[in-house]
């Protein structure tokens, strides 16, 4: 992968602290090959999900079928039986199939027919989106769009790291396969379980955590913001930034750490004013404002 260092970062965290990835950019910028090479390189089971607007709940949970040999029912496990789930353009499938997804991603497991079925620690969901798109798209409800940790927004790379794909990767045309690459594992799950131990134990101080409490606020009592964070997103943000703090080689978080996530992990659940919306003004320019109007601790 080149030109995407702060995805991958981001991804990174969000798998040490059990969250999901909303990967949004415009077709052809490696979304799905670096959802495919992160599974890859840490050892996830890989499942992909093509949404469509015609695709049913039951096609992601799956279903119970009878069975006339054993007379009896046996469950046919859907494509949300993995580690990592690649939910490829998942604005394209109606709201009441965004919400199949809605259990697995807050309590890992799902219910099919009345009974609980593990989907297992490792499970993270990279949804993906076109923000250009609009004919035939279903926008994310807000309680959907709460279950993702990040929103990550995938930029075109800059010119010199655009040659260098060019340079790699122009004898083809179709996308590459990782069997190309001999890319090889360098984390089992075993390693991503003494790892989210390690940063359950990463220190938070009682002035950071005001500090994460008064950047919350901060998005609720803002003129341009109609709807503000949430608390489970102030939870979601001190989680993250233990993580990232130990992505860094610390067993402490900063101050830094918060500022640096505040915006993937915030910039999706805010809801903007018409007037804002008027102004063209942006989550991303907002939490700055509120980032730099915000003491934080020394």
């Amino acid at each position: 992968m080149v030109g995407q260092d702060d995805a991958i970062d981001l991804m990174l965290t969000s798998l040490l602290v059990g969250g999901h990835v909303l990967l949004e950019g415009v077709p052809g910028t490696a979304k799905t090959l670096l959802a495919q090479a992160f599974a890859a390189a840490l050892t996830l089971k890989f499942g992909r999900i093509q949404f469509t607007p015609d695709l049913m709940p039951g096609d992601v949970l799956g279903t119970n079928l009878f069975n006339f040999q054993t007379n009896s029912f046996v469950l046919t496990k859907g494509p949300i039986f993995t580690q990592l789930l690649l939910a490829d353009e998942i604005n394209r499938t109606p709201p009441k199939t965004q919400a199949a997804l809605l259990q697995a991603m807050n309590e890992r497991r799902v219910t099919i027919d009345g009974r609980d079925h593990p989907l297992g620690d490792d499970f993270m969901v990279v949804a993906t989106q076109n923000p250009i798109e609009q004919q035939g798209t279903y926008p994310l409800p807000e309680a959907q769009l709460d279950r993702f940790l990040f929103k990550i927004i995938v930029l075109y790379p800059d010119r010199d790291q655009e040659r260098e794909v060019v340079r790699r990767h122009g004898h083809r045309s179709a996308m590459p396969r990782l069997e190309d690459f001999g890319l090889k594992a360098v984390a089992d799950g075993k390693l991503l379980a003494d790892l989210r131990e390690q940063v359950m134990r990463i220190r938070l101080s009682e002035e950071l955590v005001d500090y994460i409490i008064d950047v919350i606020r901060g998005t609720r009592e803002h003129a341009a913001l109609e709807v503000g964070a949430s608390t489970r997103s102030a939870n979601m943000l001190a989680s993250a930034a233990r993580a990232f703090a130990a992505l860094q080689g610390r067993d402490f978080v900063i101050p830094d750490d918060v500022k640096i996530l505040a915006v993937p992990v915030l910039r999706h659940r805010l809801v903007l004013s018409p007037s804002a919306e008027i102004e063209g003004l942006t989550p991303d320019r907002i939490l700055g404002e509120i980032i730099d109007r915000t003491a934080a601790p020394r």
